[in-house]
């Protein structure tokens, strides 16, 4: 275990208590979203620990697409110029069931575009960045128990050392154990088609591969192949045939035999960055938190990668969970802010699990959903539907329901001008936010959570604003006692 070992603090009365009580929150999984979330929490002092079952981080180079509002946070954090240099910018379009449509003129984002990056280094950037914070991480630490009570929860290892927690927050994978021990219903579709993907490299002249696609035409919406960059190519082809089993990583000949079978050649493909293969389960949990147990990522909900949303997905729970679960531990958020996790991700999740399917759809190759597709294909011509199913795919349209109000209450703001510079970069600390264009607000009793930015040529075309520590829109108007009661909703008590 690649860490100190945690002692016991002592009681109030000179004695040891019977397990570790250091941690007030212990993460399970060092994915992006464990690490995300454990240095969201830091950014608020609380004491995190995570929990890696691999002794060793992920060797294969998977590459993996950031989309804009996860590109919007790495910025409100002040991680996107550690990652842009090391990935390769394209345009935010044919994200859509691979249907090839220009990108939307209209997308409000100073980061309009996906970045495609080896997934470790977003790994690593974020679990450095956590570890920068002050999060503790310890690999080779698998969870097998937890027991939950009015007080905590005891983490039970594989090696039988007991840690101690105010929260336990499962980002575990598609696999969780937390969620498994759990026990919540994990309802919705088995797997019934697999798919083998990867990157590799070819033998053969891009001409060739090109005319070869041209002459297949759209026979099999299930395989395609395509240029990454050099002479890697991303290759997805049905794994049906294939005869290993789903838990067992696929072989460079398996994608040689499936090619062969659809197009007659295995073009030459050789040195694979990274083989998966994947199904098309498609589950949701109905409740994200149960007492003092929390999950998150692909612990809560499972989807083909189509679209490439699920990193994306589970960075964006993370930052919703966050200075929530912070605000709790340090004693100034209400019960409801919490709650509201479940109230405001549950429902993301369910957007994304059925345009999935409808993806899935698009993409089989029966003729009803070959008519549809073509359909579809027409529609995205019109510029309003290219950007609505752009959008819900990379989750800047997504508006929270925080009740009647303006159009922008309960949607995330863009990145725009401020006197002092940009606001993404005022947001670094994970602290909520009033911007204010009028020069007679205040933050008060909150300043200690909230920061106040009077700016009277702001790039906003409200008076006043408040921006939550996730960068959605709380609150919108002009009058200092409707933003107290804000204040309060959001970030408890003045003066705590």
């Amino acid at each position: 275990m690649h860490s100190s070992q945690v002692t016991a603090e002592p009681s109030t009365n000179g004695t040891a208590e019977p397990y570790p009580r250091v941690f007030d929150v212990i993460i399970a999984g060092c994915g992006p979203t464990g690490a995300m979330l454990a240095a969201e929490l830091r950014l608020h002092d609380v004491r995190v620990l995570v929990l890696e079952k691999e002794t060793e981080p992920a060797s294969f180079v998977r590459i993996v697409g950031l989309h804009i509002r996860s590109i919007e946070l790495l910025a409100m954090r002040g991680l996107l110029e550690r990652i842009h240099g090391r990935g390769r910018q394209r345009p935010a379009a044919g994200f859509f069931a691979a249907i090839n449509k220009p990108a939307p003129q209209g997308l409000d984002s100073a980061h309009a575009y996906l970045l495609g990056i080896p997934q470790p280094v977003i790994d690593q950037v974020l679990e450095e960045h956590a570890v920068a914070l002050g999060a503790q991480v310890r690999r080779g630490c698998a969870v097998v128990g937890f027991d939950q009570d009015d007080e905590g929860v005891t983490v039970v290892l594989a090696d039988g050392e007991r840690l101690r927690s105010r929260y336990f927050v499962g980002c575990d994978g598609a696999r969780s154990t937390v969620r498994k021990l759990l026990g919540v219903a994990f309802p919705g579709e088995p797997a019934r088609n697999d798919t083998l993907m990867g990157e590799l490299e070819v033998g053969v002249p891009q001409e060739e591969i090109a005319a070869k696609v041209a002459e297949i035409g759209g026979a099999s919406r299930a395989f395609s192949i395509g240029p990454f960059g050099g002479a890697v190519y991303r290759v997805v082809v049905p794994a049906a045939g294939v005869s290993h089993d789903r838990a067992e990583p696929p072989t460079i000949e398996d994608f040689k035999q499936q090619l062969r079978a659809i197009t007659g050649t295995d073009f030459g493909v050789h040195s694979p960055r990274w083989l998966s293969r994947f199904g098309d389960a498609t589950r949701l949990v109905e409740q994200y938190r149960v007492g003092r147990v929390l999950l998150a990522g692909d612990a809560a909900h499972i989807h083909p990668p189509i679209g490439g949303q699920g990193l994306n997905l589970g960075v964006q729970d993370a930052v919703n969970l966050g200075w929530k679960l912070a605000g709790q531990v340090r004693g100034w958020a209400p019960d409801t802010v919490l709650d509201t996790y479940q109230a405001e991700r549950h429902p993301v999740a369910a957007d994304v699990l059925d345009n999935t399917r409808a993806q899935t759809a698009l993409l089989a190759d029966e003729p009803g959903a070959q008519a549809v597709r073509r359909l579809l294909t027409e529609l995205m011509d019109f510029e309003v539907v290219n950007q609505y199913l752009i959008e819900k795919i990379t989750a800047v349209g997504i508006r929270y329901d925080f009740g009647e109000g303006p159009d922008l209450l309960g949607r995330r703001l863009r990145d725009i001008d401020l006197e002092r510079g940009r606001l993404y970069d005022q947001l670094h600390q994970g602290r909520g936010l009033v911007l204010d264009r009028t020069g007679r607000l205040t933050a008060g009793g909150w300043s200690d959570r909230v920061d106040l930015i009077a700016d009277p040529v702001a790039a906003v075309d409200v008076p006043a604003l408040l921006l939550r520590p996730d960068g959605y829109i709380a609150w919108v108007g002009e009058d200092q006692r409707d933003l107290d009661d804000q204040l309060s909703r959001w970030f408890g008590e003045p003066g705590h």
